[in-house]
């Protein structure tokens, strides 16, 4: 199939790229900037510079496409819904990418103990309110004629595949304990996060776009580590002393989104249907990559 991916040159996006190449599939993708678009060009990627503004030729892109991957973002409401509107009754795949912070806990860095899976309902932060709804837009659109799934996957770590290599949530920790000398996890550092390999998560997107029944969501995940544990490894690896930092430190570090809905929030789940779906997970542990840390 020929798929178009938002978010090419992004994280999961480059990297769910090239799994999709690798697997014989061609994949045109968009760039904000020329510069960016020969970059793509030289990874084999067929590329057109467009924003999340640029709606008409994202539609355009759309319907030339057979399937459409939104790794950009899963909180653009008028670029999904432009979207849409240009799959509606082609029968074409679209499949949406989440994230699992539309099952976090503002907990401050205390352990909490719910765990979700494809069944169990969710009780948002109303910071996710609006994605949740996003993802039932995607979900319903199954009934106007498009194969629509959705893939939320949680944190994500490992070297991207693509032009970006940096996933969102480690790699600003990590920096800090250079910056400062000392890595440091937010409040008790006991909350729990699932994670997920990028490699992994990779296969799980090509799995969903070969196999997936229409209309179903998808959490991502191999297992889940406390922050605590996590920025251990850190110190470990660096060789620098650990410690804790309070809340509203982290929020003004990393901001709201980040510092409080990320990194001192719980959100654990467990993938049953991507499982269920044939996927294997089998990349190294976070705690595995993170020993590698130079």
């Amino acid at each position: 199939m020929k798929v178009f991916v938002l978010g090419a040159t992004g994280y999961i996006g480059g990297s769910v790229a090239a799994r999709l190449m690798a697997a014989g599939h061609p994949v045109v993708g968009t760039a904000r900037n020329q510069d960016k678009a020969r970059e793509l060009e030289a990874r084999g990627i067929q590329a057109t510079v467009a924003s999340f503004d640029d709606l008409d030729a994202l539609a355009r892109l759309a319907k030339e496409a057979d399937a459409v991957i939104n790794a950009a973002s899963a909180d653009e409401r008028k670029v999904v819904e432009a979207l849409l509107a240009a799959l509606k009754g082609s029968g074409k795949h679209f499949i949406h990418t989440s994230g699992s912070s539309i099952v976090a806990t503002d907990a401050g860095g205390e352990l909490t103990a719910g765990v979700h899976d494809e069944d169990t309902p969710i009780e948002p932060v109303p910071e996710k309110v609006a994605r949740i709804s996003l993802d039932r837009t995607v979900l319903d659109a199954a009934k106007d004629g498009i194969h629509t799934n959705v893939i939320c996957p949680c944190l994500i770590y490992g070297k991207g595949l693509g032009l970006n290599p940096d996933s969102v949530q480690l790699p600003p920790l990590i920096q800090y304990a250079r910056e400062t000398g000392t890595a440091r996890y937010i409040g008790k550092g006991e909350n729990v996060w699932s994670n997920v390999h990028i490699e992994d998560l990779a296969d799980l997107y090509l799995l969903v776009l070969e196999r997936a029944p229409a209309g179903t969501f998808f959490f991502a995940e191999n297992g889940e580590a406390n922050f605590r544990d996590v920025v251990t490894a850190i110190g470990k690896s660096l060789h620098l002393p650990v410690a804790s930092m309070p809340l509203q430190e982290g929020e003004k570090r990393w901001g709201v989104e980040l510092g409080r809905l990320a990194l001192a929030s719980n959100s654990r789940i467990r993938a049953k249907r991507a499982r269920a779906l044939g996927w294997k997970p089998h990349r190294p542990s976070v705690f595995d990559v993170l020993a590698e840390l130079k």
